[in-house]
């Protein structure tokens, strides 16, 4: 039995007003919303659909660090991509410099300082929905292409030692790429991260059992006593394993 993705987990220091930011900008809504926690999905979605959705907590830190994970978004057109940008610039998002250079995506931040790209039309995401793709910066894109492949029903769509894209079984929504850089030490824990959600019916501790098998450890970020188990990927990106639905 295999865990499917279910969350992008942004923590934030207004979670609902990221919420709402990241509902206009890709055309959702909000699904939940309760103290400190905010869910953004598709229109119509009902939790836990199969979509892989935005889930925003609140968080005391500030924004420090450069992250692992970002979204990229999809645009259809060279016009759509520039109609885009400037209507998330209106939404609050503010252009980011991190050493991109000439390149024909825009690099954004959101109002929270969460890096993102929008971008140029490409022929691969043309069916994802407003997310393109989930990019996760790592030191070796064909080991991380392993583990989140066994880690969940996702399949491989292409491994280099540069990069590497996995997607959903059902061909449906965003890919998950792993991007080959220098991230450095990791010093502290990840703003951004995903969630994985069991099937109905399958054992959160089996699931987690397994995944330590592949590799992954167990993580603290100060979570307590929560129902969800918080691991940690072979380059020790967190991510949570969630109580089945």
């Amino acid at each position: 039995m295999a865990l499917r993705l279910g969350l992008m987990n942004f923590k934030a220091r207004d979670s609902s007003a990221l919420g709402r930011f990241w509902a206009e900008a890709l055309g959702w809504s909000v699904f939940s919303e309760g103290p400190g926690v905010t869910g953004v999905g598709p229109l119509g979605f009902v939790w836990p659909d199969s979509a892989v959705c935005v889930c925003v907590v609140t968080v005391p830190e500030p924004e420090t660090v450069k992250y692992r994970v970002h979204l990229d978004l999809a645009t259809t057109s060279a016009a759509h991509q520039a109609e885009l940008v400037a209507r998330l610039k209106e939404l609050g998002a503010t252009p980011a410099d991190v050493g991109q250079g000439d390149v024909p995506w825009t690099v954004l931040a959101d109002p929270e300082g969460n890096v993102f790209c929008v971008l140029e039309p490409r022929e691969i995401y043309r069916d994802t929905g407003p997310i393109a793709t989930v990019v996760v910066d790592c030191a070796d894109p064909r080991a991380m292409a392993r583990f989140w492949g066994q880690a969940t029903d996702w399949t491989l769509h292409e491994m280099t030692d540069d990069h590497a894209r996995l997607r959903s079984a059902t061909g449906a929504g965003p890919y998950l790429e792993f991007l080959r850089t220098t991230p450095g030490e990791k010093t502290v824990w990840n703003r951004v991260h995903l969630d994985l959600l069991p099937y109905p019916g399958a054992d959160q501790a089996a699931e987690v059992a397994r995944l330590r098998t592949l590799g992954a450890t167990l993580a603290d970020v100060g979570q307590g006593d929560v129902p969800w188990i918080v691991l940690a990927d072979p380059e020790g990106n967190e991510f949570c394993v969630l109580a089945p639905a």
